[in-house]
């Protein structure tokens, strides 16, 4: 007997048949058995109608490609992580799907990804879409992008409303995978308007005049405008902050873990303006009222609106806000380095916990390796910029 395989032309290979690829159909065209002494039969190249295919099921089934068409990359991407019916469990360690109900996974998904922004961010969104959708429910609109930019300009809010407007709901499109271009368009025209530029800012209030009001106050409210103060920090930054997170306390100095700020949560732990060190003046007043705070009770329940209408009915603090305290303490630090205090910039960036340069800021991967959270908040030098203030 002679076995006579398909051509290697056509793609078959000698011996049994074997699965071929791409596709989750395969075609192989069996093996045709010659007698001796008769000339080989036709093959299917020569004439493919004298047999049918054998159909051959793959032993694993090759799931279906996304119903959204994919570029040239992204089947390339698909191929290398989708035809693969057994995955990589080397590292995840996982061979079984998860089981859980659809309510459950429903469930976590929608708690992680609330933790995507600040409390007081999904609030505000929450209230614009609110209103964008009662406003195109009156006017029988679509709710997209468009009617999104309508209802913005609608508002006749003061430009850098608008600006916050159109910024705010073309986050919340895109988070939904929704088109979200024209509010883009609209909000870097804004920006070239001069939106982004504020056309009024708090006040900022000397030290005399808050630590005056401040000393008349119950001591929870005292240590958190003295800690504001000392940190160059917003009233809500502060408001937030738990007993637990003052990592040391000493009459001479006092270090602060801001890992749990509103805005921390939703930013990178390993940031240089993580950790903020306090020394110089009112750092042992501080450490005394630190003594009479519960553990892990949070520093203040007074907001920052409530700080404001408290302020504005005391006629030494009237014209103050909560967002005052943090331009105070950052302009009494560049009065106190014009007048000869040497202080790299950088650290007031740091202390004010705004962005830094790319070549002043410590790496990241340096600040998550480091080990002694105390070693490194003094390492990174923000006791400098605290003993002016």
């Amino acid at each position: 007997m002679q076995v006579v395989p398909r051509p290697r032309s056509a793609g078959a290979a000698v011996g049994r048949p074997k699965l071929l690829t791409p596709g989750p159909l395969m075609r192989a065209l069996p093996l045709r058995v010659a007698r001796p002494g008769l000339p080989a039969p036709p093959t299917a190249m020569q004439n493919p109608s004298l047999l049918p295919p054998l159909v051959l099921q793959p032993v694993h089934p090759v799931p279906e490609p996304p119903s959204v068409p994919l570029s040239l990359i992204g089947q390339a991407i698909y191929r290398l992580i989708a035809d693969h019916p057994h995955g990589d469990t080397t590292r995840t360690g996982k061979t079984q799907e998860p089981a859980v109900s659809m309510g459950e996974a429903h469930a976590r998904l929608v708690n992680h990804v609330g933790k995507m922004w600040a409390s007081t961010t999904v609030k505000d969104r929450r209230n614009i879409w609110r209103r964008l959708v009662a406003w195109t429910s009156q006017w029988g609109l679509p709710l997209n992008a468009d009617t999104a930019c309508l209802f913005v300009a609608a508002t006749g809010v003061r430009p850098s409303g608008l600006l916050t407007y159109s910024k705010a709901l073309s986050a919340s499109f895109g988070a939904m995978g929704l088109p979200n271009q024209p509010l883009r368009t609209m909000s870097t025209a804004l920006r070239g308007a001069g939106a982004s530029v504020p056309e009024s800012q708090a006040l900022p209030v000397d030290k005399e005049r808050l630590l005056g009001w401040a000393f008349l106050q119950a001591p929870a409210i005292q240590l958190a405008v003295l800690v504001a103060w000392k940190s160059a920090s917003r009233w809500a930054e502060v408001a937030a902050l738990s007993s637990d997170q003052f990592i040391l306390v000493t009459p001479r100095e006092v270090v602060v873990d801001w890992f749990q700020t509103p805005k921390g949560r939703r930013r990178n732990p390993f940031r240089a303006s993580r950790y903020v060190v306090i020394l110089g003046p009112l750092t042992d007043k501080i450490s005394t009222l630190y003594g009479s705070l519960a553990p892990f009770c949070p520093l203040s329940n007074l907001t920052t609106t409530a700080l404001d209408s408290l302020w504005a009915k005391t006629p030494e603090m009237a014209g103050y806000t909560g967002h005052s305290i943090k331009r105070g303490a950052t302009t009494h630090v560049l009065e106190r380095v014009v007048e000869g205090e040497r202080v790299p910039m950088y650290l007031l960036d740091r202390l004010a916990k705004h962005e830094e340069k790319s070549g002043t800021a410590l790496s990241e991967v340096t600040i998550r390796y480091g080990g002694n959270p105390i070693a490194m908040a003094r390492a990174l030098e923000t006791g400098r910029v605290t003993m002016l203030l």
